[in-house]
């Protein structure tokens, strides 16, 4: 089974489409198979007590609600990575943090819909991702098993395909936060397919859950960690991205059938080593 690789650009871009473009080209270089994006509506999303507080940014001071619109993309900049990812053949999608930015989503007919964890409890948010029908990532950090069950039950009733993704919404996660055996346990209580959505620091948590036979991984993806902005520190390295895809393909081709089967390469050392054969 191939695991989707999945490179979160998020907003890792800093409202730069140049910076985008980078990230994009560093996805397929080393083999990732879809870039992710985030898309809001800054006038919805950001909560009135934060709209008009001040902040120190790259840019100048500038309120909150400035701040983020400020590294928002538009239709113009969509249009473009629309056309870009199919130039460079490359998936892409995002995820909506509003109902606004899901209705804007639906002009590109990405192949993919998202739900962020931060948005699990969005009733409407969900039941307009379900009615669309398309597989659907979705995340579960921030979240008790009784709200996970709901979601859930959403997508079934409109018999949308999806996936869960295991995360832990803390940036950057802790390793010993990481609870990986709860993969095992999505998959048992909800018999579907279950990704895990990564925010720590390094590759091995995120390569360990592939051994625990996910059917996607997502990282967030930057150009340095050192830039500006909230997501950039829990963020994969064009290096460590190049080193991530390489080895979740070597994990994928270790972990084999699960059959035991004498191989063949075994049998030139089976003749010589085993000298006592009485079974």
């Amino acid at each position: 089974m191939k695991t989707k690789i999945i490179a979160e650009i998020g907003i890792n871009h800093n409202g730069s489409l140049d910076i985008a473009k980078k990230l994009i080209n560093k996805a397929i270089e080393v083999g990732c198979d879809v870039v992710k994006f985030q898309k809001k509506n800054p006038d919805i999303c950001v909560p009135e007590h934060q709209k008009e507080v001040m902040r120190n940014t790259p840019w100048g001071d500038m309120t909150y609600l400035e701040y983020k619109k400020r590294i928002e993309f538009g239709k113009e900049e969509y249009d473009e990575i629309d056309r870009y990812c199919k130039e460079r053949g490359i998936e892409w999608f995002a995820s909506a943090w509003d109902l606004d930015s899901q209705e804007f989503l639906k002009q590109y007919n990405c192949k993919y819909n998202k739900i962020a964890s931060a948005l699990l409890t969005h009733k409407k948010l969900l039941e307009m991702v379900a009615q669309e029908g398309k597989y659907t990532f979705i995340s579960t950090g921030m979240s008790t098993m009784e709200q996970v069950e709901k979601v859930v039950k959403i997508f079934r009733k409109y018999e949308c395909p999806f996936e869960l993704m295991h995360c832990n919404s803390s940036y950057p996660t802790e390793d010993f936060n990481s609870n990986l055996n709860c993969i095992k346990t999505l998959r048992k209580r909800f018999d579907c397919n279950v990704g895990y959505s990564g925010h720590e620091k390094g590759i091995q948590i995120t390569l360990a859950a592939v051994a625990l036979g996910v059917t996607s991984i997502e990282r967030h993806i930057t150009l340095d960690r050192y830039m500006y902005g909230s997501d950039q520190f829990a963020s994969v390295t064009p290096m460590d991205l190049i080193k991530l895809c390489k080895l979740v393909r070597v994990i994928e081709s270790a972990m084999g059938d699960g059959n035991k089967t004498l191989r063949e390469e075994e049998k030139e050392n089976m003749n010589k080593l085993r000298n006592v054969n009485t079974l």
